[in-house]
């Protein structure tokens, strides 16, 4: 058997980028003749690369490090959310504040945004309990600083980032009224549950004047057309009761941990497809 010539291709020059060996096409003139300490250590090198999407992966990275290192430890807890536009001489402040103080006395830590409004309420009333009063926040266009009521804090960059922390970290989602970043998590939170990426956990709507229209809607529009399960409506409790919203975090907490999931009913096992 005969052996065909070569076609050159032993005499390439190899070129090396860290672990990668590359032979043919033209080399990089920036970086010839350097090596990847040098141009780490340089310090002419310019400070593009901070706005580079590898380098927000390491940023993003270090979010979620931070969040859960500084959440791991939470005791039991409750994600509140609600708006920050809720004035402090409103009845859906007050409702907040009676909220965040129950909480505590149930044995719950309160997780919330960490702004004004409800949050600052539920905040406030956790912290004026004597219990665990946390904010996360969130890197916004305005300047907003986490509420005076936070004893524990820590601000974000990414919505996605802090959102996983809400939902980690809770045994229940509580909702007050609020606009469209409350409805954000309440969808988002009634989703994992529905498509079963998250263990059920209660989401209670407090506020029956507020929210009855929604609910409505729900029933009418989406499970009429056929675009939800009918069993999917029963993932949210609407309440003006604060004790009855403690009453069910509890009933559904006691479930989990005996590992009876009755007292927190789930979607019926064949949902359809999911938008998701």
């Amino acid at each position: 058997m005969s052996i065909p010539p070569s076609d050159g291709r032993r005499g390439r020059t190899a070129r090396h980028k860290g672990p990668v060996m590359l032979r043919g096409g033209e080399p990089d003139p920036k970086n010839q003749g350097t090596t990847t300490d040098q141009r780490l250590l340089d310090r002419d090198g310019g400070a593009d690369f901070v706005h580079t999407d590898p380098w927000r992966v390491m940023r993003i990275t270090s979010e979620f490090v931070e969040g859960f290192g500084l959440l791991a430890e939470l005791p039991r807890a409750v994600s509140v959310f609600g708006s920050a536009r809720t004035p402090r001489d409103h009845p859906h402040y007050a409702i907040g504040v009676e909220l965040g103080a129950a909480l505590v006395e149930a044995g719950y830590a309160v997780i919330t945004g960490g702004g004004p409004g409800a949050m600052e309420a539920a905040n406030r009333g956790a912290s004026e309990a004597g219990g665990m009063s946390v904010g996360l926040g969130i890197e916004l266009p305005f300047e907003q600083e986490l509420n005076e009521w936070v004893d524990v804090g820590i601000s974000f960059r990414y919505f996605f980032v802090r959102k996983t922390m809400f939902v980690k970290y809770a045994q229940a989602f509580v909702i007050l009224p609020g606009g469209f970043g409350t409805l954000d998590e309440l969808f988002e939170a009634l989703t994992l549950v529905q498509t079963r990426k998250v263990t059920r956990f209660p989401v209670i709507l407090v506020g029956t004047a507020y929210w009855s229209g929604l609910v409505d809607w729900i029933r009418d529009a989406m499970i009429a057309d056929g675009m939800i399960s009918p069993g999917d409506l029963d993932l949210i409790t609407v309440t003006d009761d604060v004790a009855e919203a403690v009453s069910v975090i509890q009933a559904a907490d006691a479930a989990r941990s005996t590992g009876d999931d009755r007292a927190a009913p789930r979607p019926p096992a064949d949902t359809g497809p999911s938008d998701a």
